[in-house]
């Protein structure tokens, strides 16, 4: 037998968290949330759904947050999530676990799980995280915080989902990552998962130019088997068509093909770029549009890539599938 805590750290979350804590209610043993400074409902409404709050001050440094969270949870096991997901899927993996039957405890290792998040524009995007931790994994990071792991993780079929992403959100959240971002990066500039982060914030918020410099930076000296590598390498491509700088993005993406025949979202987001440089370079346009047809056919064979960090959902069939007719409409 082995005992389960669902770990959260917050800070005025009433918009989603009773949601979050009743998708785990009867799924674990203990809901522990740790509270940074709330002022509006979220520790009342967190004692109304059965969860343990304690109190942390606020140090601008998410890795220490996480950190006492895990030390005050009782589990034997720690799920990691945020106030803004929801458990969605995969409770038979966490009764696994709590029977003493699960792979994760015959291994020992952590638990990835399945992040899908909401966009903006309808879509979802998945990416898998580490966070299904045994006692003992500790979090390093100021922001955008990972566990420090010996090893792999092994992936659970725990879905969480996430609705951070959505415009208001965002909004919500304003300039903090930014903020702490740049602090980090200023304090260890070689940090490449930093520079690639600083990126995705700039480009969430349609700061393109800005995203397309950190890109650079962090697609430069990235190594080919970061797990991060892949959704870098599709942000950057449509970072820099949207940063007017598509026939960079091509060069990049020749360069890339051959790591990616196996993901639909590298050929959908190469067919964007294809159709701006098109747009872009009238003279060179007709003769690309097959190009473009390649690139979305090729998305179609090979359907959704949802493994793969960041990959969006429909890039592999529906997405590409109305991107193929519009474009076959216009020449045909």
């Amino acid at each position: 037998m082995a005992t389960v805590s669902a770990v959260l750290i917050v800070r005025d979350e009433a918009r989603s968290i009773t949601r979050c804590l009743r998708s785990l209610r009867g799924q674990v043993d203990e809901v522990l949330v740790l509270d940074t400074g709330s002022v509006d409902e979220t520790v009342a409404l967190a004692r109304t759904e059965g969860a343990r709050v304690e109190h942390f001050g606020w140090v601008d440094d998410f890795a220490a947050a996480r950190n006492r969270s895990l030390e005050l949870a009782t589990g034997d096991w720690r799920l990691v999530v945020d106030a803004d997901e929801w458990l969605a899927d995969g409770t038979e993996d966490l009764a696994a676990l709590r029977a003493g039957s699960s792979a994760l405890i015959a291994t020992p290792t952590v638990g990835a799980v399945t992040i899908v998040s909401d966009l903006s524009d309808g879509h979802e995007s998945h990416s898998c995280q580490p966070r299904l931790l045994p006692r003992g994994v500790t979090f390093a990071g100021v922001i955008h915080e990972q566990p420090v792991l010996d090893g792999p993780a092994l992936r659970t079929r725990i879905r969480l989902g996430h609705d951070g992403y959505l415009r208001d959100q965002l909004a919500r959240k304003g300039e903090r990552n930014r903020v702490l971002l740049e602090a980090a990066l200023l304090a260890d500039p070689e940090d490449l998962y930093l520079r690639y982060q600083l990126g995705k914030d700039h480009e969430v918020h349609h700061r393109y130019v800005e995203a397309a410099r950190h890109y650079d930076a962090a697609y430069a000296a990235t190594a080919s088997d970061a797990p991060w590598r892949h959704d870098l390498v599709v942000r950057y491509l449509f970072t820099l068509g949207q940063a007017d700088r598509s026939a960079d993005a091509l060069d990049i993406a020749e360069r890339e093909l051959p790591q990616w025949l196996h993901s639909a979202d590298f050929f959908f987001v190469l067919g964007d770029v294809l159709l701006t440089h098109a747009t872009e370079n009238p003279s060179a346009g007709a003769g690309l549009l097959p190009l473009i047809d390649d690139a979305w056919s090729r998305c179609l064979e090979l359907g959704d890539t949802l493994d793969l960090p960041g990959s969006v959902a429909g890039r592999g069939s529906h997405l590409a599938e109305h991107n193929l007719r519009v474009l076959r409409g216009q020449i045909g």
